[in-house]
């Protein structure tokens, strides 16, 4: 557990790990970066993300600005999760909530809003209280049916530290570039791998192709600029990284289901 409390505001540091992690991030206000997810953040937001899945969260500005900005941020195994079902039937939801979070899981304002006190208040208990109280968030949150997946894809479970740091390096350089182009020569390189062994990589661990991965991202770029801003649809299409508007409004109706002017109307409303 870690209790993160930030005057210069939540960095975006990619990364990754085998443990899930539970975070409720207060009084700060930005981007949440989920696997291919990019989205916004709010307080009181209430993220539960997969083992091994790529996040990180990029803040704005806090609404208090005499408060840090804080992240509650809890890690546990798969395991420890798995066995507490096998144990004891009436714990058997948690498992139904850790699979439903393999590609991160955003859990409604009402689930938050029950989860918060007892998160804040696991954060001042004793061991032996931790443990029950934790149980007892892990419990609300299976409950909650209006909890948002946002990952597309589900990350490998395991990987060896050697492939993790590959994807970790790999990662950071499209995120950082996915705007503006990624060549797969320069991927390869970062990751010490020929172009084949690159897609092998990516595909088993990310359970998507790099392509694929781009897109997604900046089809999510695009839809957080578009729910929260003005800019016109052509220049959003140009500051994610489409210079045909044909092909952005293409690609963000296979995506989205919806074209992104009707996308925009949605929060409009």
């Amino acid at each position: 557990m870690l209790n993160r409390r930030l005057e210069d505001g939540i960095p975006f540091q990619w990364h990754h790990h085998p443990e899930y992690e539970l975070t409720l991030t207060l009084n700060s206000e930005g981007q949440r970066f989920i696997g291919d997810h990019v989205g916004e953040y709010r307080d009181g937001d209430l993220v539960l993300v997969g083992a091994n899945l790529p996040h990180t969260w990029a803040s704005r500005a806090r609404p208090d600005p005499a408060e840090p900005h804080i992240a509650l941020v809890m890690w546990f195994h798969h395991q420890w999760a798995e066995t507490l079902g096998e144990g004891f039937a009436e714990l058997r939801p948690i498992a139904g909530l850790l699979a439903r979070a393999e590609a991160g899981l955003s859990f409604s304002p009402q689930a938050s809003m029950r989860a918060r006190p007892m998160i804040e208040a696991l954060f001042e208990a004793d061991l032996a209280e931790r443990f029950l109280t934790l149980i007892r968030v892990l419990l609300v949150l299976a409950e909650d049916g209006e909890a948002t997946p946002l990952a597309s894809t589900v990350a490998a479970r395991y990987l060896d530290r050697a492939d993790r740091e590959r994807i970790d390096r790999v990662l950071v350089h499209i995120h950082t570039h996915y705007a503006t182009g990624i060549v797969n020569a320069d991927l390869a390189g970062i990751a010490a791998l020929s172009a084949s062994g690159l897609h092998r990589l990516f595909r088993r661990h990310m359970r998507t192709s790099i392509s694929d991965y781009v897109k997604r991202l900046r089809i999510g770029e695009a839809c957080a600029r578009l729910s929260s801003g003005d800019q016109p649809i052509g220049y959003v299409a140009e500051a994610v990284g489409y210079r045909a508007l044909a092909n952005f409004n293409r690609q963000f109706k296979a995506l989205r289901g919806m074209t992104p002017r009707a996308y925009r109307a949605l929060f409009r409303g």
